[in-house]
């Protein structure tokens, strides 16, 4: 196996929507500090596609994109923990366990602020989301206290997220902001272990879009 060479690890439907999660978090919490509500609707609506896109992926998508291998690699969490207290880490091929953890805690959480914004209603009954129709205004307004509630804790997830990438970057050194952008790592990072075959197939990435963008559609004009 050659220095150089380099293995797939991130599809790129993953890639692209984890950072344009990552934009849209920070426009969202822009636009609403702003009282920019128009586009907070729009932006809001697009994370949800996004959301949705990335569940129906974790299904179909590659096999680094799917939840059921990061379901079972959970079972090793003890064991990789004590690993990495000892100083004993090795790259894993996908997301590690504790990665498997970050990741299912911000897309709940996101989904979380995304399902309160569709329900809720400002203190005047002006500004809404294309959902809020279905609850009282008592209910909406429970709603948009939970939507601040949870950005607050989004904002302290995203920041651990940060922190830990940061640590695995500089102090485990196990680069892990390169591949989420190239998609790509060396592959010597694995050894002579059998790796799965990673393809973005067509059919199910149609499905997925179609799936997220009716989902969007639907919600937006509920109302």
């Amino acid at each position: 196996m050659t220095a150089d060479k380099r293995q797939l690890v991130w599809d790129w439907p993953v890639r692209l929507v984890h950072w344009s999660m990552a934009i849209l978090v920070l426009l969202l919490w822009w636009t609403a500090e702003e009282g920019i509500m128009d586009w907070h609707k729009r932006l809001g609506l697009t994370m949800l596609g996004l959301l949705v896109f990335r569940l129906v992926w974790g299904i179909a998508g590659s096999w680094t994109a799917r939840f059921a291998p990061m379901i079972k690699g959970l079972a090793k969490l003890p064991a990789y923990f004590a690993a990495l207290l000892k100083g004993g880490h090795k790259p894993s091929f996908g997301h590690n366990p504790m990665g498997v953890l970050s990741v299912f805690a911000l897309l709940t959480l996101l989904g979380l602020q995304v399902g309160s914004g569709l329900f809720a209603v400002d203190v005047d009954g002006l500004e809404s989301g294309p959902l809020s129709t279905f609850v009282s205004f008592g209910t909406g307004r429970d709603f948009a206290d939970y939507h601040e509630f949870n950005f607050d804790i989004l904002a302290v997830f995203i920041g651990l997220h940060i922190l830990a990438i940061l640590s695995y970057q500089f102090l485990i050194k196990d680069r892990l902001i390169g591949p989420m952008i190239t998609g790509k790592r060396p592959a010597q990072d694995f050894g002579e272990t059998p790796l799965p075959t990673m393809a973005v197939r067509p059919a199910a990435l149609f499905a997925a879009l179609l799936i997220a963008i009716g989902g969007v559609y639907l919600v937006a004009n509920a109302g």
